[in-house]
């Protein structure tokens, strides 16, 4: 067994040996830009002993802003010829290249993190920041809401790329004129652990579909075949926009715009609660079909800031069934996978988040959920993603967020310093 002083040095050796400067990339190989919500978690484990980094992490994930306020899921800073699809294929409008859909907006929650380690360079920090996360959010309600609950165009923009709740709207695409390319993931991980050539096929049409719009908002929704509610942005937006008006009054900012935006995300979660399945799930916008599927984000409503009573049940009753945290999808699903990337698999970025908010709400399953965590990753180390019943390590290795959360989470020893 490691010593958590071993595991807490593995840890910074990873955010080190994964950082390229100014932004870190998730693991080299399999992942070598710099990711939306991967950058924001970075960002909180830099917090743990470099706060100064931390605020470049985020700086520098602005500083591919569009003009639109949207801020991509990918940033290429540099070219690598080991990924794709690449810049050339995205063709994205931002000042630095860049692909043309967003992320779960976790920033300004992991900014609220940082800044509060140092709060006399957060003040200066967020000051800067504030006006640009107020774009990106407001991006968010102009263009991604459906019954004021928070869509997503493309299985990657949700950050959970095959998971089942976008199994109706992938089946309603005809991938016509992808043509052939070779992927680069499966050359860095089984092919078991990843999402498959139908998957993938899907995703590749939506991303011409956008290139051939110009990555138009407006005409990327006139007849869009994919457009699914979604908890995770949804949940995710939410406690971001209480996260900005904190900042906004903190700055002697005029909120009003940010409170309204709760209320009508507020509204826009109960629009996500399937009663057969009794628990949070997506729907499909263009069937007005529920996924069915009990994930790992319809625990994200206490992070919300939703009290959510009846999801405590599910959620011992979910949690019962594995050795590890809350897996992606519901063991007790047809379409489970211990080790398919979102079809099943544990991760422990995500433990956090939910963990976050049960324990603001006060209640235990927070510590228990973090003290899982920490022995996930004690026994199998800093793995993008978990066997949930066997904790055996998938996806990529030596992971930047996995290394992030226990420094700022999962160690015992979090939050010492």
């Amino acid at each position: 067994m490691n010593s958590v002083e071993s595991m807490d040095q593995t840890a910074r050796e990873i955010m080190h040996a994964n950082d390229k400067g100014g932004y870190t990339v998730p693991t080299h190989g399999l992942y070598p830009y710099q990711w939306n919500w991967d950058s924001a978690f970075a960002a909180y484990g830099f917090a743990q002993f470099d706060v100064e980094r931390a605020w470049l992490e985020l700086e520098t994930l602005f500083s591919a802003q569009w003009d639109n306020g949207m801020v991509p899921h990918i940033i290429f800073h540099q070219q690598d010829a080991g990924y794709f699809p690449g810049p050339d294929v995205w063709q994205g409008i931002g000042p630095i290249p860049s692909s043309g859909i967003s992320q779960p907006p976790i920033a300004a929650t992991m900014a609220k993190l940082v800044y509060d380690k140092d709060p006399e360079m957060g003040k200066k920090r967020i000051g800067a920041l504030y006006d640009k996360m107020i774009a990106w959010h407001q991006w968010f309600m102009d263009w991604r809401l459906d019954n004021d609950a928070v869509c997503i165009t493309h299985p990657w923009e949700a950050g959970r790329d095959n998971a089942p709740d976008w199994d109706i709207a992938m089946a309603a695409i005809e991938p016509e004129g992808v043509g052939e390319y070779t992927r680069r993931d499966t050359t860095h991980v089984d092919s078991s652990m990843r999402p498959t050539k139908y998957d993938y096929d899907r995703y590749i049409w939506l991303v011409k579909r956008g290139v051939a719009l110009g990555w138009d908002d407006a005409a990327m929704l006139d007849n869009t075949p994919f457009r699914v509610a979604d908890p995770t942005m949804t949940f995710t937006l939410l406690r971001a926009q209480r996260d900005l008006a904190d900042f906004g009054r903190m700055l002697g900012k005029d909120v009003t715009t940010t409170e309204a935006a709760i209320k009508q995300l507020e509204a826009g979660a109960q629009s996500l609660w399937n009663p057969e399945l009794a628990s949070y799930d997506s729907r499909d916008v263009n069937s007005e079909q529920w996924s069915g599927a009990i994930s790992n984000a319809s625990f994200l409503c206490w992070y919300a800031g939703l009290e959510a009573p009846e999801m405590k049940s599910v959620l011992n009753d979910v949690m019962s069934t594995v050795k590890y945290g809350v897996p992606s999808l519901d063991t007790r699903n047809e379409k489970f996978d211990a080790k398919r990337y979102w079809r099943g698999p544990v991760w422990p970025m995500f433990n956090n988040l939910i963990a976050m908010g049960l324990d603001e709400m006060g209640m235990q399953e927070g510590t228990m959920l973090r003290q899982s965590t920490a022995d996930l990753i004690m026994e199998h180390g800093f793995s993008e993603y978990f066997d949930p019943l066997d904790g055996s390590p998938a996806g990529g290795k030596t992971f930047t967020w996995t290394a992030a959360i226990w420094l700022g989470w999962a160690s015992p020893t979090a939050g010492a310093n």
